[in-house]
């Protein structure tokens, strides 16, 4: 279960995609009853993966259920990761993932508030989380830096490289009032060009948040 508009969902998706899986998704009802009355998860929220007995919500443990469950890897130029954190570098690959993460939820904040009329400029802690969000990058272009390799990890793509750049297209394809450059970041700009022209990419694109939008044509472009 999942939404398409959901960076989050959109980010386990493309998982899925690079690891080959097949799977049958659904979006929530406009009113997803199951979901409000806790039948699905206790925490009401997308997605949520069903695999077989086993039923997990949080963007983040199905990433990591996933990537761990299924190790087989497509090949490609550069292969997903074998693993989604690296042994010698285990606390600073979580580190990695959980700041990430909470770039994404700080997006996804100000997205939820904006759509029920709350704006950045009007609201000190929507303020904070666009504060938080320029941190967040500032440290990520760093750890980039010092990766020297394309993405976070040498010679493959990471589910951290993933989660950034579905996150980072989320804020940019929103109209959140946010100012967003990303051109003062070089190497997570070089590495959402490069994420964006994989197949698990372009078959998942990100969609934007607008009222007026009924539909959206197979390149993701709006029907108003």
């Amino acid at each position: 279960m999942f939404s398409r508009g959901s960076p989050f969902a959109r980010a386990v998706r493309i998982l899925l995609h690079e690891l080959g899986l097949a799977y049958d998704g659904h979006e929530p009802d406009d009113s997803p009853a199951e979901i409000q009355l806790g039948t699905v998860t206790p925490t009401m929220q997308v997605p949520t993966l069903r695999d077989g007995d086993v039923t997990l919500w949080e963007s983040g443990l199905i990433a990591e259920y996933l990537m761990t469950r299924y190790t087989h890897r497509p090949q490609d130029d550069r292969p997903l990761a074998l693993v989604p954190w690296r042994p010698e570098f285990l606390w600073k690959d979580k580190l990695l993932f959980s700041t990430i993460q909470t770039f994404g939820t700080a997006v996804t904040t100000i997205s939820q508030m904006t759509w029920t009329g709350v704006h950045v400029d009007g609201n000190p802690h929507l303020r904070r989380c666009a504060q938080r969000m320029t941190l967040i990058l500032g440290w990520l272009e760093e750890e980039l830096a010092l990766a020297d390799g394309g993405g976070f990890f040498p010679n493959c793509v990471s589910m951290q490289d993933i989660f950034l750049i579905c996150h980072i297209r989320f804020v940019q394809a929103r109209p959140l009032g946010i100012t967003f450059d990303l051109s003062r970041h070089e190497k997570i700009s070089i590495l959402a060009d490069e994420l964006d022209r994989r197949s698990s990419f372009r078959s998942n694109r990100i969609l934007w948040w607008d009222p007026d939008v009924l539909d959206y044509a197979p390149d993701g472009t709006p029907i108003y």
